[in-house]
Order: structure tokens, then C-alpha cells, then sequence
């Protein structure tokens, strides 16, 4: 498979998730509540492909155990990337989220034999002192960091390791695999709901709220995850972190032009140098693991 195929299909859909922010932003003004929504818009994508899921069952029975862990890490990273960006400010959420490096290459030398040298080192510590800055933890003594700065972290950890679970299971389809990713934040996004107690909001929703987040998750959420799993099972863990940087640009930019945000300076700083990292590990050359030479179904 041509990788100029995947790197374009990767760059595409990163873009997608970085503007993801949008619809979630108007749902809201829409009356929808941020669980509500991620509820309608993961079950809804789910629904959509169940019958595929099913009909593909013959290349996953052999593999429940690790269905179950992409169920658990892609719930756990979409779950807590949607509520980071519905709750949180976009831009400081989509940098922290760009601790993926770190966890790619991290998990991609534990679990795929990547190797880890000087430049991936440099990337990583790029990685946590840009992360060290924007929570300004000399300052704080961790006091300044929140739970949606938590969940944006966990976000990323819980797509690199669902990336790596999608390279390391390469004979089960992508779109088994996506199925039950949504399945995984659908279900954990339903228990907070039942766990929830914030008091419900009074406000109704419009009346085309519920169809458009339906819409969100059917369209939007399904075609960018399709999108972006296909690519990063066609790449190395770390070289696709630096595809994924469209999102954070994405984010940036339109965040600037639309609310005409104003970042502080340890923030800027900070963010520039987890783009490095990104781009310092993304520009190195493809290795080739043992892993590569099974072909992806």
C-alpha cells in the first residue's frame, strides 16, 4: 500500500478531529449537555456499525481479549478527548493531548520493537518539559492542574495505545476495531451519566440538537476514526504522531480566527515545544519491526 495514501488520509482526518471542537461548541448553544451529546454521538456511530462488526466476526472471535483492550483504550481516549474539548479551552487541551509522542514511542518500543535513540530521547524530553510549562507547575505545585488538563493527558495516552493495539492486530479489520472503540466510550460515557451528580439542565434542546449530534457521530466521528485508524496501521507508531499534528494545528487556527483566543506566554512557549517534538520524531526515517512484515488486512 502506497504510505502517500495513508499519510494524506491521516492528515484529513486529523484536521477533522481538530475541528471536532465546533460542532461540539454549537451542540452545546443547541441546548445538548456535554455527556448527553458524546453519548448520542458515540452510540449512534456504534449503531452504524454493528452490522459490519457482526458480519466480521469470523476475523475477531480468535482475538477477544484484545477487542476488549481497544474497547477500553479507544473508549477511554475519545471519551476523555470529547469532554476535554467540550468542557476545557481548546487550544491548552489539544497541546497536553500532544503528550501522544511520549506515549508512542514509549509503547511503541514495548510492544512493536521500535528502537528508542538519541532523537526519540530529544522528542520526549521536548514532549515533558512542553507539558511541565503549559500546567506551570513551578508555580502551582500541581495545585493549577485540573481535571480537564487530566483528561486531555489521558486522551492521548489512550490513543497511542489504541494505535499500537490497531498495528498489533493486523488481521482483525479496521472497522471491527473501530466499532468497539465506539462501544468503549459509549459505555464508560453512559456510566458517568448514571454516576454523574451534576443536576440536569433546565434548558431543552432545540429540536434539531438530537438529530445533528446523531449526525456528528454517524458522519463526522465515524469517517475521521475510520480515517485516522487505517493510517496509523499503515505507518510506525512515533512517524504517525507527527501526521496527527494537523490536529493541533487545526485546533490553533481556527480557535484564533473564530473566538480570537489570546494564549499566554509559558503556553505559547510550551506548545512549541511539544510541535517540535512531534516534528523531530516525525521526521525521522521509517524503521522496519517485525510487525511491519505482517500484511494489514
Amino acid at each position: 500500500m502506497n504510505t502517500r495514501i495513508a499519510v494524506l488520509v491521516l492528515a484529513i482526518s486529523s484536521i477533522g478531529w481538530g475541528l471536532t471542537w465546533l460542532p461540539l461548541k454549537h451542540l452545546n448553544e443547541m441546548g445538548l449537555d456535554g455527556l448527553q451529546l458524546i453519548l448520542i454521538a458515540f452510540s449512534s456511530g456504534f449503531l452504524l456499525l454493528l452490522p459490519v462488526l457482526f458480519k466480521q466476526y469470523a476475523s475477531w472471535k480468535n482475538s477477544i481479549r484484545l477487542m476488549l483492550m481497544i474497547t477500553l483504550t479507544g473508549g477511554i481516549a475519545n471519551a476523555s478527548f470529547q469532554t476535554a474539548m467540550y468542557h476545557g479551552d481548546v487550544i491548552r487541551v489539544m497541546i497536553l493531548f500532544y503528550m501522544l509522542p511520549v506515549w508512542s514511542v514509549i509503547g511503541g518500543r514495548i510492544f512493536l520493537q521500535e528502537k528508542i535513540d538519541l532523537v526519540r530521547i530529544i522528542a520526549i524530553t521536548l514532549c515533558l518539559s512542553g507539558a511541565y510549562i503549559i500546567l506551570d507547575i513551578w508555580n502551582t505545585s500541581w495545585q493549577g492542574v485540573t481535571w480537564i488538563d487530566i483528561l486531555a493527558l489521558t486522551s492521548g495516552l489512550g490513543l497511542a495505545s489504541t494505535n499500537i493495539l490497531f498495528r498489533f492486530t493486523p488481521t482483525i479489520p479496521v472497522l471491527s476495531k473501530v466499532s468497539v472503540m465506539f462501544l468503549g466510550c459509549t459505555f464508560l460515557i453512559g456510566i458517568s451519566i448514571i454516576f454523574s451528580t451534576a443536576a440536569p439542565t433546565a434548558m431543552m434542546p432545540d429540536t434539531m440538537a438530537i438529530p445533528l449530534a446523531i449526525l456528528y457521530g454517524t458522519v463526522w466521528l465515524t469517517l475521521i476514526t475510520i480515517g485516522t485508524q487505517w493510517a496509523v496501521t499503515r505507518m510506525e507508531a512515533g512517524r504517525s504522531s507527527i501526521i496527527i499534528v494537523m490536529e493541533l494545528v487545526a485546533a490553533v487556527v481556527s480557535v484564533a480566527l473564530i473566538t480570537q483566543a489570546d494564549l499566554k506566554a509559558y503556553e505559547i512557549i510550551g506548545g512549541i515545544l511539544v510541535i517540535c517534538a512531534a516534528i523531530l520524531e516525525g521526521s525521522r526515517a521509517e524503521q522496519s519491526t517485525h510487525k511491519d512484515k505482517i500484511k494489514a488486512v
